[in-house]
C-alpha cells in the first residue's frame, strides 16, 4: 500500500470511518453467516454459493485494509484554516461557463472523497487543477477531456 498522506475533509474522514465500522461489525457477520449456510448445502468444492460468499469475504477484507491504511495516513483539512477567498482543498466554488452561461458548483476534495453526483471533484482532476489558487472574479481557461472551457469564478465558500 502507498505511504502517501491522504487529504480528507472532516466529513470525508467521518464517512470512511463509518464505512469501516460497518464492514467490520455488520458486513463481516453477514458474510460469515452466508458462508456457514453455504457449507450446510454439502460439498464445498462445487458449491457456487460458498464460492460467491468467499469472494465477498475477500472483497470486504481488502476494503477494510484499504480503509484502515487511508485513515491511518489521513490528514484532515481544517476548514477554518482554508483561505475563503481562493479555491483550495475543501472550498466550494461557484462557476459560470462563459459560453453557455450555465452555473456549476464544485467542492474541491481529496481523491478518496470525490463523488461527481454530489459535486465533489478531486483536486487531481483537470477541472480542480484549473481552479486551484484562483479567487472570485477570476476568469480561467481549463482543459477538460472535451476541449478548453472558459469559466468565471462567481463565489468561493
Amino acid at each position: 500500500m502507498s505511504s502517501e498522506e491522504t487529504f480528507l475533509t472532516k466529513e470525508g474522514y467521518e464517512k470512511l470511518t463509518k464505512e469501516l465500522h460497518y464492514l467490520k461489525t455488520m458486513r463481516r457477520r453477514e458474510i460469515s453467516k452466508e458462508i456457514k449456510e453455504a457449507r450446510e448445502h454439502g460439498d464445498i468444492s462445487e458449491n457456487a454459493e460458498y464460492e460467491a460468499a468467499k469472494e465477498k469475504q475477500a472483497f470486504v477484507e481488502t476494503r477494510i485494509l484499504q480503509l484502515e491504511t487511508k485513515l491511518s495516513q489521513a490528514r484532515i483539512i481544517d476548514s477554518k484554516r482554508i483561505p475563503k477567498d481562493r479555491a483550495y482543498l475543501g472550498a466550494t466554488v461557484l462557476l459560470k461557463n462563459i459560453e453557455s452561461k450555465e452555473e456549476l458548483r464544485y467542492t474541491l476534495v481529496g481523491g478518496d472523497e470525490a463523488d461527481s453526483s454530489e459535486g465533489k471533484i478531486s483536486i487531481h482532476s483537470p477541472m480542480a487543477k484549473g481552479l486551484l489558487g484562483h479567487k472570485a472574479g477570476d476568469r480561467v481557461e481549463i482543459r477538460v477531456p472535451v476541449g478548453i472551457r472558459k469559466y468565471e469564478i462567481l463565489r468561493i465558500s
